[in-house]
Order: C-alpha cells, then sequence, then structure tokens
C-alpha cells in the first residue's frame, strides 16, 4: 500500500487570522497543513525555524505591515511563494506589490476555494500540467503513428514533422523520462520510413519533375526574388544547421518582435554546406556549381574549405538569370566569430541601402563539428533537448538576435533560413572504399564504395541525384536515420569516438525537412 502524500505546509499570517479557522479547516481537509500566525514578526519567526511550501500574508496588520513583512522573508527565503491578500484594490499598492516579488494577489473578502484555487496554482500547476501533457502526449503519439502509416507524399513529411518538433519542445518542460523515451521511439520509426521514402523519391525530384517540394535551389527564386522586384530591401540571413525544432526554440522571443510567415523546404542531398548552402546562393545544383568552377570540385579531399567561397558571386549570378532588370547592387557577409558578429550589429543600418544583403551566420555549424571534439560542448549539450536549450540561450545572446532587433525597428524584409540540419549518430555502419574517399561520417563519395544498403542510399549514378562525378566509377554513399559511417580499420576506437555526435550529410527529417521565416516587424 502507498504511503499517504505529505500534506503541503502553508504559512498563513492574519491579525484576524481567528476568524479564518473555517478556511484552515477547508484547506487541511484538501492535503494542506497551515500554521496560522497573527503578525508579521510572528510569520519571520515561523519561517526562520520551519520550512514551508507558501505563505499568505495579509497586506494590513497590526504592527509590521504585509509589504515589510514580504521583503524580510523574501530576503531569508528569495524562491518560496508568496500570496498576497488585501482589503486595498488601489493600483499602486498592487505595483508595489508585484514589485516586491509576489507570486498572487487576492482582494478580501476571499472564500475557500479562491485560496485553495491560488495555493494550487503555484504548488501543484507544474504536476497537474505534466500528468495533462503525458495523457495529451499518448492521444498524439498514437495519431502520429497513425499519420506515419499513411504518410505517401512530401507535404504528409512536413507535416509530421513538424507535430514532432513541436512536441520535442513540449517534453523539454517536464523530465519524463518515460515519455521521451516514447518520443524517441517514434521518431526513429518515422525516420526509418522516411528514408525509405527520400530514396524511392529524391532523384524524381532533382530533375524538375511535377509534384516536387521546395527545394534548397529554390529559396531564393520563390522568397527573395518577389520581395525586391515589389522594390522592398530584403536581409537573407542562412544559420548554417538550424534545424526545424531549433527555429521553435526560438520562434517565441522573435514573434514579439516580428509578424512571422512560416515555410518549410527539403534540403538537396547530401545534406552538407558544400552542397545545400552552395544551392541556395546559386540556384543550381551540384553538378552544374561543379562545372563553373571545377578545379574546387575534382578531389575527394576538399569538402568543406574553399567550395563555399564564391557564394555572393553565385548569388549574383543567380539573380541576374532570373530578373535582368533588377541590376541591384548586393552585399555579402560572413560570421564566422564575435568579433565579426559585433561589427555586422554595428553597420547594419547602412547595409540598409543595398537592395539585397546576405548574412551567414556559423555559430551552429561550428558548434556542431566542435561538441565531437570538446568535452565541455559534450557536457553542456549532452543530447538533443539539451542541444535545443544552448541553441535558444545563443540566439538570445548573439550578433545575430542583435541584427534582427535593429531590423524589426525598419521597413527592411527578413528572409531567414537554414541550409540543413543534423542528427544525433547513434549507430556505426560499416563502409569500404580506397583511400581516396572523402571523408565525411554520415555520406561520402570516391571509388569502390560499398556499405550495407539497410544503412544508406548507394548512388552508382551521382547524375541521377545532381551530383558532381570525380570520373568514372565516382559513387555515393548517403547514411538514413541516425548511421554513421565507419571504416572496418579501427572499427572500435572511431566507433567510441563517434557515437552520440551530432553529425549531417545524410537523410533524415531532421536534417532535410527545414524553416524557411519571412519576418517583417510590427
Amino acid at each position: 500500500m502507498a504511503a499517504p502524500a505529505e500534506k503541503k505546509k502553508i504559512l498563513w499570517a492574519d491579525d484576524e487570522i481567528d476568524l479564518l479557522k473555517p478556511h484552515q479547516i477547508f484547506l487541511n481537509d484538501r492535503g494542506y497543513q497551515v500554521t496560522p500566525v497573527t503578525n508579521g514578526d510572528d510569520a519571520i519567526s515561523q519561517i526562520q525555524k520551519e520550512g514551508f511550501d507558501i505563505v499568505l500574508l495579509d497586506e494590513m496588520m497590526a504592527g509590521r505591515d504585509g509589504l515589510s513583512t514580504l521583503a524580510i522573508i523574501k530576503d531569508i527565503k528569495p524562491d518560496i511563494p508568496v500570496i498576497m491578500i488585501t482589503k486595498n484594490e488601489e493600483e499602486r499598492l498592487m505595483e508595489e506589490a508585484i514589485g516586491q516579488r509576489i507570486d498572487d494577489y487576492l482582494t478580501k473578502p476571499v472564500n475557500p476555494s479562491q485560496i485553495l484555487l491560488a495555493c494550487k496554482k503555484l504548488l501543484d500547476a507544474r504536476q497537474i500540467l505534466k500528468d495533462r501533457m503525458g495523457l495529451d502526449y499518448v492521444a498524439a503519439s498514437n495519431r502520429l503513428r497513425g499519420a506515419l502509416t499513411e504518410a505517401t507524399s512530401w507535404e504528409n513529411w512536413i507535416d509530421l514533422h513538424v507535430r514532432l518538433s513541436e512536441w520535442d519542445l513540449q517534453l523539454d518542460r517536464f523530465f519524463d523520462p518515460g515519455l521521451r523515451q516514447m518520443h524517441d521511439d517514434l521518431k526513429r520509426a518515422c525516420n526509418l520510413e522516411f528514408g525509405k521514402y527520400v530514396e524511392q523519391n529524391y532523384a524524381r525530384w532533382v530533375h524538375e519533375e511535377e509534384d516536387s517540394p521546395l527545394l534548397s535551389v529554390d529559396i531564393v527564386s520563390e522568397f527573395v526574388i518577389p520581395k525586391l522586384q515589389e522594390g522592398r530591401q530584403v536581409f537573407l540571413v542562412v544559420v548554417d544547421c538550424m534545424r526545424l525544432d531549433h527555429w521553435l526554440a526560438i520562434l517565441p522571443v522573435l514573434s514579439d518582435i516580428f509578424n512571422v510567415d512560416q515555410y518549410h523546404y527539403y534540403s538537396i542531398l547530401p545534406t552538407a554546406t558544400p552542397y545545400s548552402r552552395n544551392a541556395i546562393f546559386s540556384g543550381l545544383f551540384s553538378t552544374d556549381i561543379a562545372k563553373l568552377y571545377p578545379e574546387e570540385w575534382k578531389s575527394a579531399r576538399d569538402e568543406e574549405g574553399s567550395r563555399n567561397r564564391h557564394e555572393h558571386q553565385l548569388l549574383d549570378r543567380q539573380l541576374e538569370e532570373i530578373d535582368p532588370t533588377l541590376k541591384l547592387e548586393t552585399r555579402y557577409v560572413k560570421v564566422l566569430d564575435i568579433a565579426e558578429g559585433n561589427r555586422l550589429v554595428k553597420r547594419v543600418h547602412s547595409y540598409r541601402s543595398f537592395p539585397l544583403m546576405s548574412v551567414v551566420f556559423n555559430f551552429l555549424d561550428i558548434l556542431t563539428h566542435g561538441r565531437s571534439e570538446s568535452e565541455i560542448l559534450q557536457e553542456m549539450a549532452p543530447d538533443e533537448s539539451a542541444y535545443r536549450s544552448l541553441t535558444r540561450s545563443w540566439f538570445s545572446h548573439s550578433a545575430l538576435f542583435d541584427m534582427l532587433r535593429k531590423l524589426a525597428e525598419t521597413d527592411s524584409t527578413v528572409v531567414l533560413t537554414t541550409d540543413h540540419g543534423c542528427v544525433m549518430a547513434g549507430r556505426a555502419s560499416l563502409a569500404h572504399g580506397n583511400r581516396d574517399t572523402s571523408t565525411s561520417l554520415r555520406f561520402k563519395y570516391g571509388k569502390n564504395l560499398r556499405c550495407d544498403q539497410r544503412h544508406a542510399v548507394h548512388v552508382s549514378d551521382p547524375e541521377a541525384y545532381r551530383l558532381p562525378s570525380l570520373g568514372m566509377g565516382t559513387h555515393y554513399i548517403l547514411c538514413k536515420e541516425d548511421y554513421y559511417f565507419v571504416y572496418p580499420t579501427n572499427f572500435n576506437e572511431y566507433q567510441a569516438k563517434y557515437a552520440n555526435s551530432f553529425q549531417h550529410g545524410g537523410i533524415s527529417m531532421e536534417e532535410m525537412i527545414l524553416p524557411v521565416a519571412v519576418l517583417n516587424g510590427k
């Protein structure tokens, strides 16, 4: 038989406390233990001697009044909730009490149910909300599993990923290992089917068949060009490696200062910066970009270095091709460190003289790569929930947010997006290739490549995915779900090193289904 729940302890200070005996009995019958005192000094003495869960404090008492008592109680126990009870309805008094950190405010006469509700709101609301969320999630997960069985279109998959990401944030509010495990299992099941869906449909999408989703190559033509044609000044902001759940985590902060229109698109493959971000700025698939800059794409060894150095030129080229009449002067800034971010914020108003300003923020991508090598970052972001929290914290204090706050006060339009997401790599999969094979963990290209095709997509014809070839026999392999590639040599060493690291380049909802937001200041 379970032990009875321990009663919550209430300290109630009122110089007419004897008249409130029925209220005390009512609260006691409902699981609260009330300690009555008749003045502020006794209330302070009790707080010093005993632990209480909540304080009910009369504002007008003989001797030390409620506000001065409140100040001392908060000095002794800053976190204890206090409900002020008063006959005075003056707004000045309410503001003064709120300024001294009261948690609720009731006006006499009060009935027992009012007191009970106020106490429950402060003491039990979290558990009530947690229990309610558990019931809601069980029902929602059943609906999501039903939606998974019916996901036959790219629109279905966007809707499913949005709903899963919204639940990611809901579950972050309360620690419940059981619900979190249930949710992770559901996401894993979804990514298993998503990998199959992309494998069946991606080649059709990139060859411009009908009923294809918006892809990386469509971002500028779909969201930037129309605003420029309307005569609007546009800031195109690309936050490298921002997942949909990261976007949802920072959205409330932006919604306070912007009117936000939200959209979604699919990253091209591989979901890595040289491919996906170049595709945004150029409007071209990788095979066409490689034709423009063949020297930089002829080797499998230079993946993340020089291949993104032409983004500004590629963007100007795309603008010229789509609408030669625009003839716009543009600016481009890549923010790699704090100093560059601060310079950008200082100059933001001068950049408004250019019809199109493009900014790349690399913090999240740097964090993703750096976490694999840093024990401190691994401790700060041990899982996806902590990674979301770290992203939210970074954004709230970032040069990016400072810049956006300034733009919210102007008539500029901000198009905010990302080039790819990332996934927490959980399972190692064997890959085989020669010494010239590329080095990324979620995708590889080269010759004589082999992989376990249960875990990855093997692309033997790069043109089918609009990918560049390094010559005869070039193949690509792309991990699905949460797999990452490890060679047979030193398998155990590299499996241990990269397990639970955040990686990108492969096929998952987190890497491919991405946000685009059009922001206009309120």
